[in-house]
């Protein structure tokens, strides 16, 4: 008898820690967000050491400064978009720039030229994949290849 009420002290040491066993798995779950956060910042500070250099938008806009003069790195964009296969619907002038809009089967790509100095070229790329979806891949291969032209050139 002496043994049964022993194991059932044990138990109710449980039911009496329930409060900080609610609180560390509340700390495990904010920690957990901590270091998600944290392996992010840490992939993105790997990528710049790779020589990896597309940043983000948070609304999925991928973009890149160029040192090259605008003219040069718009003709490397739209070699750029010919090798991927993607059409060139329309082109526009803008303040600082150019911009062109273009089109693969299912994503509308619209594309930002932005002259920073004489010298420097800001681009910014988004690839739409319907109303809510953004392909940030498609939009960054389109500056890796326009990066990689302007590199053979």
């Amino acid at each position: 008898m002496a043994r049964e009420l022993r194991c059932h002290r044990s138990h109710m040491g449980l039911f009496r820690s329930k409060p900080l066993l609610l609180g560390a798995v509340a700390a495990l779950l904010l920690f957990n967000g901590c270091a998600a956060l944290g392996l992010s910042l840490l992939s993105s500070g790997a990528g710049i050491l790779t020589g990896q250099s597309v940043a983000y938008t948070m609304d999925g806009f991928a973009y890149r400064t160029f040192t090259a003069p605008i003219a040069q790195v718009e003709s490397a964009t739209r070699s750029a978009l010919e090798h991927m296969g993607i059409r060139i619907d329309a082109t526009a002038s803008i303040d600082q720039g150019k911009a062109l809009r273009a089109q693969s089967f299912d994503r509308e790509i619209e594309i930002e030229l932005e002259m920073v100095s004489a010298k420097a070229t800001r681009v910014r790329t988004v690839a739409k994949q319907g109303v809510f979806f953004k392909d940030r891949a498609t939009a960054t291969e389109i500056l890796n290849q326009t990066e990689r032209i302007l590199s053979l050139g």
